[in-house]
């Protein structure tokens, strides 16, 4: 994430519906799998929002990002334990410290993400595990994606693939964000074809449509948290140790 992408986040993590429905479905698997009181960190902080969001459900927190302005925004918003730091080097964090390690919509920008997954494992416990995110479909992968810093979208085969290659093994996994599938084919086939080039990492929307994403993302996260879905824009998995 580079200085304008964080100040877009800043702007809107409060009430976008992605966001919004992201860390709705996040915090509900958080507390299912590894529930607090429990140490917790997060790689890539971005705007702090997550990491304020765990923190409020009693969770004890540590996080990292590479960017200084995100560190310090986060800082100022009153959150301690947060530190500048390229989660692909070793991370300063004692061994099987953690219960649980936050990776959301970070491995992607990541040229190495096997080297940030087997850093997050070293610090997870024997009962720890990493909640993961990451875009789906390659096929997607398309200028928006580079604008973002993006090297790859994710398969749940590739996916298993980097965390097995990180001594890991995906316990979980579903699909989510399938509501808003036919709308991000449609500007796919615009930037191929049509030359159609978005600026802004969240497209903006009205109240009303907002209001009513959010709302479908409610009750797609209540299906996922009975049962995994197969298809959806992004993936979320736990990941834990073999």
């Amino acid at each position: 994430m580079d200085k304008r992408h964080l100040e877009e986040l800043i702007s809107v993590e409060s009430n976008y519906w992605w966001l919004i429905a992201k860390r709705s479905l996040v915090c509900k698997i958080l507390q299912r799998h590894f529930p607090s009181p429990a140490k917790l960190i997060e790689g890539g902080i971005g705007a702090g929002g997550n990491l304020s969001a765990f923190q409020d459900i009693g969770y004890e927190i540590t996080g990292f990002d590479v960017l200084p302005e995100a560190v310090t925004h986060c800082q100022k918003r009153g959150l301690k334990n947060v530190y500048v730091h390229d989660l692909q080097k070793p991370w300063p964090v004692e061994s099987k410290s953690a219960r649980v390690v936050m990776l959301l919509d970070v491995i992607e920008h990541a040229s190495d993400p096997i080297k940030i997954l087997k850093n997050a494992a070293f610090t997870l416990d024997r009962k720890g595990g990493i909640i993961v995110t990451v875009p789906a479909y390659p096929s997607l992968m398309g200028p928006w994606d580079r604008m973002l810093g993006h090297y790859r979208r994710y398969t749940p085969k590739l996916l298993e693939e980097q965390a097995r290659c990180s001594g890991l093994r995906v316990a979980w996994l579903s699909h989510w964000n399938a509501f808003s599938l036919p709308a991000a084919f449609a500007v796919r086939v615009g930037e191929q074809y049509l030359r159609y080039k978005r600026t802004a990492e969240f497209p903006p929307v009205s109240p009303r449509i907002n209001c009513f994403l959010i709302k479908c993302a409610d009750l797609e996260r209540r299906l996922i948290l009975k049962r995994s879905i197969p298809m959806g824009l992004s993936i979320i998995g736990i990941l834990m140790h073999e």
